[in-house]
């Protein structure tokens, strides 16, 4: 269970169990900051790779860090760029490659080189204004052979160790108190193998962080949930420390690794899925049962002419003034408000069910 009903964080109070919306270039695609304060979402993520790149690191800053920058006024967990290596360079060497110094990224595969070393993540994210920091790590898909994964643990440690002490400098340097400072957190690796985990679990705590993270695509080659996996990385943190199960973000999902003691959710899943065309559903159930979820896809020929809302148990914006009939019209023919409109819908349906395990709503 939950070691923590909330992190008090620069930025405000969060609540646990969260979800939070991929920002990923200060923005969740399609809503505004209104339009996320109003669907119960309380925090968001955001990437420090992407960020570094577009709109670049002094824009944001000349523009008052992410929070002004956004018109987000809520906690900003900041992702590190780690599984930007994974999903880049380890698909395609062209884009750049992985040294123990840190990451050199190519982007878009050209001539200019970027370095994102342990100590440039953590100042970055500072200067961004982050609540959450992530600590730099070398993601590996599960079915990575052992002596990559190996090479990956090591690497995660090193690099969080170096985090930690860059970590430490900035909050001496810039004098923040304890109320005052943003969280920092460790991210465990180690592919498939439970050996692998316990060390890296081990060598983090060590370390020390205010929480971790499951490093690693958490779906194995078929799409599945890795839940033995999950659960058994979850066992390795006392229960005080949150964890956050990165990339985790179907509601089923959610609900499983809820039950396995994570308090801290980020995917774009939700709002890309709502973007076309599959919007989530309680299927009769209470707001917020996972146990009843259902996919209606909008795009089907017989919401025509229907007009009951979307899901009759939803208070959302959408729910409460558009009809399904409505919104399958927007939808086929590609009008930008259709966008917004199924965004808040699943948006709202994700803070309900996490509402709902928080005892929040009936």
């Amino acid at each position: 269970m939950p070691g923590q009903s909330a992190l008090i964080l620069p930025h405000g109070e969060l609540p646990l169990p969260a979800y939070l919306p991929d920002a990923t270039l200060g923005a969740v695609r399609a809503v505004d900051s209104r339009d996320l304060a109003a669907c119960g979402i309380r925090g968001v993520v955001m990437n420090t790779f992407h960020l570094m790149q577009h709109p670049g690191s002094s824009t944001v800053q000349a523009l008052g860090g992410l929070h002004a920058m956004s018109g987000w006024d809520g906690p900003i967990l900041t992702d590190s760029g780690g599984f930007q290596a994974y999903s880049l360079i380890r698909q395609n060497a062209r884009y750049g490659s992985l040294t123990d110094n840190g990451i050199v990224f190519r982007p878009e595969g050209g001539g200019r080189k970027l370095l994102l070393t342990p100590e440039k993540c953590i100042q970055l994210q500072f200067a961004y204004g982050s609540d959450i920091l992530m600590c730099l790590d070398d993601c590996t898909h599960v079915d990575d052979d052992l002596a990559e994964q190996r090479l990956s643990v090591r690497r995660t440690i090193d690099w969080a160790a170096r985090c930690r002490r860059e970590y430490e400098r900035q909050v001496r340097q810039r004098k923040l108190g304890e109320r005052e400072r943003p969280l920092l957190f460790g991210v465990i690796q180690g592919g498939g193998s439970e050996e692998l985990r316990a060390e890296c679990a081990s060598a983090l705590l060590e370390i020390g962080f205010d929480g971790y993270g499951y490093g690693g695509w958490p779906l194995d080659a078929e799409g599945n949930l890795l839940e033995n996996l999950l659960a058994y990385t979850r066992s390795l943190v006392p229960a005080q420390y949150p964890m956050h199960a990165l990339g985790v973000g179907h509601p089923q999902s959610v609900a499983t690794c809820i039950d396995a003691g994570y308090e801290l959710f980020d995917s774009a899943l939700p709002t890309r899925d709502a973007r076309q065309g599959r919007l989530y559903t309680a299927g009769g159930g209470a707001p917020g049962d996972a146990s009843g979820f259902r996919y209606l896809y909008l795009r089907d020929d017989k919401y025509i002419k229907d007009r009951r809302p979307l899901d009759e148990m939803c208070d959302c914006l959408t729910c409460q003034r558009y009809s399904r009939g409505y919104l399958h019209h927007l939808y086929r023919h590609g009008e930008v408000n259709y966008m917004r409109l199924a965004t808040i819908h699943n948006l709202r349906f994700m803070a309900r069910l996490l509402e709902s395990c928080r005892g929040e709503r009936a």
